[in-house]
Formats: structure tokens, C-alpha cells, sequence
């Protein structure tokens, strides 16, 4: 099993490609087929299925066979992580800007 530090470097890595990030912003509309992802991509159908296989292995993205149609979903509470992550860091620069604004009579 992976621990923390790995799933959020994998998350992260799944997110650091502007064609998945992409694909992302396009899944959370709704389900879409692996054609209909590829449609504005400029990249062969290869290409995007090896991207989704990297979304699909960071947990982002969930996809099933219907038919003849690969349709690809998105798991939004993959990126729970990276939301906890980030506030986490939020915290603790606002924790330091408040004692700095004390410090500084403000």
C-alpha cells in the first residue's frame, strides 16, 4: 500500500501535464467516452489513452468498458488529497502572517 508522500507525489505528477489537466477539467462536466476526451487534444488516440493511464493510476480517473466505448469518469474525492495538502500550507502561512502582523502592531 501506498503511504502518503507517494500517493501525493503521484497525484501530483498526474496533474503536472496540461493535457491531464485538461482532461480533468472536461471530466468534471460529466463522463465522456476516450474518443470524446482525444476530440480537442491536439495528439494521436495512443497518446491520450497514455495519459489517462497515468490519471487512472494517481486515482483521478475511473474508466469501464460499455459496449465498445471506453467511458472515463472522474473520482473527485482523489483530489481530497491535494485539497488537504494545500490548506494544510494555507494554515500555517496565515498562522505566520497574523504573528508577523502582531509582531509588527498591525
Amino acid at each position: 500500500m501506498l503511504n502518503y508522500t507517494e500517493r501525493l507525489d503521484i497525484t501530483f505528477h498526474a496533474l503536472s501535464a496540461p493535457a491531464r489537466r485538461s482532461m480533468i477539467d472536461r471530466l468534471s462536466l460529466g463522463p465522456m467516452s476516450v474518443k470524446e476526451l482525444a476530440g480537442p487534444l491536439d495528439m494521436s488516440l495512443p497518446a491520450v489513452i497514455q495519459h489517462l493511464q497515468v490519471l487512472e493510476a494517481s486515482g483521478l480517473v475511473r474508466s469501464a468498458k460499455q459496449g465498445r466505448t471506453r467511458r472515463c469518469h472522474l473520482e473527485p474525492r482523489a483530489l481530497d488529497l491535494i485539497e488537504q495538502w494545500v490548506a494544510k500550507r494555507r494554515t500555517q502561512w496565515e498562522n505566520k502572517l497574523d504573528r508577523l502582523a502582531k509582531a509588527l502592531g498591525e
